[in-house]
């Protein structure tokens, strides 16, 4: 029996396909009496059959396989929140997350951070590598900027950098829900080759990393507290809220408020004195 894909799907495929430009993909613009790629072209981006793709746009056939509709979105060149709406019409749930390195943040959310001018606040990726942050965060937690980019790793940071253990009020705290959150963003965002690399490395240069990883802890890191003992300007305590970043699901927004004046005061010090100190 024929099962009918709901048509919804080939609406969507339709309408995505009608605002490509075919000049852009080397094909000729001559002849064409609707605007776009024509359904055989785009059968010839995603390698599938042109009349498999014309059945889908016409609610014939099957479901297509998960393989089918990556190979589809490609060729479509559909964005991340274009490619998960696809598999949501085609198949009824999301797509399996797909751990890609990211490129770096827009301006936008640039400005953002900037705007908080008393809250340091970082984006982090789902393997903890710091890609953005505030001038803030610079001056309490740590100045990304004088580190290497593939050493702006935050468990990097509490596990190889011995001034933190003296910075923080409480490491072994500190450290297990780090490793536990850790777990938690890197498994969601299906990165297990880059995972294992990373744990190989912290578990060579830290038996305590080894140690808290084996145990197996899995926690959010949506809110909490957090208290540094800054050399500078004494205890710092810190209300942390964690946020995704809508349409990049490989981002993580972290902003840290002063809990008290008091926090913000030292803050406002640490940041007018352009002191930043090497803190996760």
């Amino acid at each position: 029996m024929t099962v009918i894909v709901p048509t919804s799907l080939g609406a969507y495929l339709k309408d995505r396909r009608t605002r490509l430009d075919p000049a852009a993909f080397g094909f000729s613009g001559k002849r064409r009496r609707t605007p776009g790629l024509r359904r055989e072209e785009v059968a010839q981006r995603a390698n599938i059959s042109p009349t498999w793709y014309t059945w889908l746009e016409q609610g014939r056939g099957g479901a297509p396989s998960t393989d089918v509709l990556d190979r589809i979105a490609r060729g479509l060149l559909l964005t991340e929140p274009e490619r998960e709406h696809l598999f949501m019409l085609a198949r009824g749930h999301a797509p399996e997350v797909r751990y890609r390195v990211p490129d770096g943040i827009t301006p936008r959310l640039q400005r953002i951070l900037d705007a908080l001018q008393d809250s340091p606040a970082i984006v982090k990726t789902p393997l903890w590598d710091v890609v953005a942050w505030n001038r803030a965060a610079a001056a309490v937690l740590t100045d990304y900027s004088r580190l290497p980019p593939d050493q702006r790793n935050i468990l990097r940071i509490v596990f190889c950098t011995p001034r933190v253990r003296e910075m923080q009020m409480n490491w072994p705290s500190l450290a297990r829900s780090v490793v536990a959150a850790f777990r938690a963003d890197a498994i969601r965002a299906g990165a297990s080759s880059e995972v294992d690399e990373l744990v190989k490395e912290l578990s060579a240069r830290s038996p305590e990393f080894a140690a808290l990883w084996q145990d197996n802890d899995v926690q959010s890191h949506g809110e909490g507290t957090k208290c540094l003992l800054h050399p500078d300007v004494g205890l710092i305590e810190l209300e942390y809220s964690g946020f995704a970043v809508d349409g990049r699901p490989d981002l993580g927004l972290i902003i840290y408020n002063p809990a008290t004046h008091a926090d913000l005061h030292r803050i406002r010090t640490l940041i007018a004195n352009s002191q930043a100190d090497f803190l996760p």
